[in-house]
């Protein structure tokens, strides 16, 4: 898809973004497709439908990026965020993931759900979004009058140096077949990957007769495949020559008469697909800045549009229902939450969407990593909830957490503290 001008190949990529996410956000909606209660049904009630919807968006955007690159549409070496990139930060991969389990758990989902919700008309996710915007905001941009951000001053000092420095890229193709086979290696090991998903997935007859789960699942990987696409194929006819978005705003000054009409940044024009945490803090930027043109992009369209898909479905449906705070802890508990998802969605560099799904359609390790620890985070936490919430008095924090991990059998069951509910 090539444009004349880079004003028009950006109108095109923006509103394409935001019709892909309007559709994400509808049938999300529609299908009730969340990855904390898929995490929730397995634990709580050993229901695996909703985990097998989320295993079959992964398949579905494996297939498509393992095929969108045999093609040469699309290039995730170069992703924003980069996802393949050749410094495997694991320790960040796994602790902003546990954190982010954590905090999905408190706040009652997700990135992606929180925007759903909102849609729905719940006014408490509207909080969530604006708390998980300005942590995420301020874990990458400078505070005011200084040069230090909430990851500098927390995070790096003590993380960053655990990263381990690899020769070429950290996608299991690369890290398996080598620079060389990087290309044949992704599609035997995407294609592997992906059929052994759909395996798993189609192996219950409950979930093949489970429509919603079906329908969300497939949706939604094809959602990812769709950002990925449109994000890549978009191209500026520059005197007989297409770049991309990315590379036309890079060498700005060479191919444009001025600067209007400039972004922000090239980065956030690069290959990608959506993600939702680091796009809630460029929300709050792009409000802050008092709605300048020049920052908007692919993340705050996929923002608006999830909002906007999910109250298209809400009003046809007639189950938009306005839903406030039930007391002082329930506001507490999804504040803590919101903290905890804007800062462990940063440092882990994406969500249950943006790692569990797009950065594992990458096959990056950092992904699959988080994707490992956000699972853990989100299990564990309800496990620790169920217990203090059954025993109440009785179940201190640690009894509950000990119990909990003896359950999860990471602990002998000697240990164990409360009886198994």
């Amino acid at each position: 898809m090539a444009f004349e001008s880079f004003a028009e190949a950006q109108s095109f990529l923006l509103w394409s973004t935001f019709g892909i996410a309007l559709v994400m956000g509808a049938v999300v909606n529609k299908t009730n497709f969340c990855t904390m209660g898929a995490v929730s049904d397995w634990v709580n009630m050993g229901d695996t439908g909703r985990m097998r919807a989320w295993l079959l968006a992964i398949a579905v955007a494996v297939i498509g990026v393992v095929v969108l690159e045999k093609l040469g549409i699309v290039d995730a070496n170069s992703a924003f965020p980069p996802y393949r990139a050749n410094q495997l930060v694991w320790a960040e991969n796994l602790l902003g993931g546990f954190l982010f389990g954590i905090g999905m758990t408190l706040a009652s989902g997700c990135g992606n759900k929180t925007l759903v919700r909102i849609g729905g008309g719940n006014l408490k996710s509207i909080v969530v979004l604006a708390i998980i915007g300005v942590i995420a905001w301020f874990m990458i941009n400078p505070f005011p009058g200084s040069d230090q951000t909430l990851f500098s001053l927390l995070f790096y000092p003590w993380l960053r140096p655990a990263a381990v420095e690899l020769s070429g890229h950290q996608d299991l193709g690369a890290l398996l077949f080598g620079a060389e086979g990087a290309g044949s290696g992704r599609m035997v090991i995407g294609g592997a990957l992906a059929l052994a998903l759909l395996v798993i997935v189609f192996k219950s007859a409950e979930f093949r007769r489970s429509g919603n789960n079906i329908v969300g699942g497939l949706v939604v990987g094809l959602c990812i495949i769709g950002g990925w696409y449109v994000s890549s194929a978009i191209k500026v006819d520059a005197d007989g020559d297409l770049m991309s978005l990315g590379n036309y705003i890079s060498q700005w000054d060479f191919l444009a008469d001025s600067s209007e009409g400039k972004p922000a940044g090239a980065g956030t024009y690069g290959p990608q697909s959506f993600t939702f945490i680091n796009p809630m803090g460029q929300t709050v930027g792009y409000l802050a800045s008092g709605f300048e043109s020049a920052m908007l992009n692919f993340g705050l369209l996929a923002v608006a549009g999830v909002i906007c898909g999910s109250l298209l479905w809400s009003l046809l449906s007639r189950s938009f229902r306005i839903e406030w705070f039930v007391n002082a802890g329930d506001f507490f508990n999804h504040a803590i939450g919101a903290v905890l998802m804007g800062i462990g969605g940063v440092l882990a560099m994406g969500c249950t969407i943006g790692q569990a799904i797009t950065g594992v359609s990458t096959l990056a390790v950092g992904s699959l990593l988080t994707f490992a620890a956000i699972v853990f985070g989100c299990a564990l936490t309800m496990k620790v909830s169920y217990y203090k919430m059954v025993y109440e008095e009785e179940a201190t924090f640690s009894k509950a957490l000990i119990t909990a991990l003896v359950d999860m059998r990471l602990l002998p069951g000697a240990l164990r503290k409360l009886e198994a509910v």
